[in-house]
């Protein structure tokens, strides 16, 4: 279809390169209204998404960011208290009736609007990241559950509010926890999975675009054997952006002769003491090599 075709390109200009599924899944969602759910590891780009979908559909676009013990309020909307209790101090002393103050501190000019209540009632089209939603509590999704079945919020003190645009939703999720079905079936769905080589080089060449081609493929080779090894923390795409901007700030022209330029910089890619550890000089050699295996 010409549409996921045009998708992909806005994404692609956008600087997150999209396969065709993934161009399907994110066209669906728009022309049924239904949210995304984007899972997969940690660092393979899911959040990318969202950033360059918003900016390929001029959306404005909301994050929620999700952590154990995320709260409703926190999520959704807060009174501005200092405010409120400044206005009952003053009404103390201007003989304000309490009706008329209750009305006049619990009005949305008190109201501190969080992501939901945002993206619920924002003046332009948005789109709304709820990123990491497996670190959130089974409360808080069924919760959420609620708000995207309807787009509609209801704050006792003003009644309901209703989204005057509905928002593009995108939850992403490590996979840290089973979530339920029923947020399963409300959502589209799509793995998104490490890249093969020829993608990866594409997202190279797309982001830093004087590296040298032939650098960026030994690059791409050295990262996805190392994705191969037994690794407390895979590196991902990030990670692999960050690396080729290392030895290109490094001027390393090939990596077979960069010895010292590799183990100095792999703190780039590997992320935890114990990875670092086994990065000895003969272990990185094998990385090095097409036709080694080190696991």
């Amino acid at each position: 279809m010409q549409e996921i075709d045009r998708l992909q390109q806005n994404l692609a200009t956008a600087g997150y390169i999209a396969d065709h599924e993934l161009g399907t899944v994110l066209h669906l969602s728009q022309a049924l209204q239904r949210p995304v759910l984007l899972e997969g590891d940690a660092g393979v780009g899911k959040t990318g998404v969202a950033l360059a979908l918003a900016n390929a559909q001029n959306l404005k676009l909301i994050r929620l960011q999700c952590y154990e013990g995320l709260d409703v309020s926190t999520a959704l909307y807060e009174w501005n208290y200092q405010k409120q209790l400044m206005s009952v101090r003053l009404s103390e002393r201007d003989e304000i009736a309490t009706t008329a103050l209750e009305q006049q501190i619990f009005s949305e000019a008190y109201l501190l609007p969080r992501p939901l209540l945002q993206a619920i009632t924002t003046d332009q089209p948005a789109l709304l990241l709820i990123d990491e939603i497996d670190r959130a509590d089974d409360e808080f999704e069924a919760f959420l559950l609620e708000v995207l079945a309807d787009f509609q919020i209801s704050i006792p003190e003003l009644g309901t509010i209703v989204a005057k645009h509905t928002p593009q939703v995108i939850l992403t999720s490590n996979a840290s926890r089973e979530l339920s079905d029923a947020l399963r079936r409300r959502c589209l769905y799509h793995f998104v999975d490490y890249p093969d080589h020829s993608k990866e080089q594409r997202i190279l060449q797309k982001q830093l675009p004087d590296l040298d081609q032939k650098l960026a493929s030994s690059i791409v080779d050295f990262v996805q054997r190392l994705r191969g090894e037994h690794l407390r923390k895979t590196p991902g795409v990030a990670e692999t952006l960050d690396w080729a901007a290392a030895m290109m700030q490094m001027n390393v022209s090939e990596l077979e002769n960069s010895m010292q330029a590799i183990e100095s910089s792999l703190g780039c890619l590997l992320k935890t003491r114990s990875d670092l550890e086994q990065a000895d000089k003969a272990w990185v050699s094998a990385l090095l090599q097409p036709e080694s295996s080190t696991s």
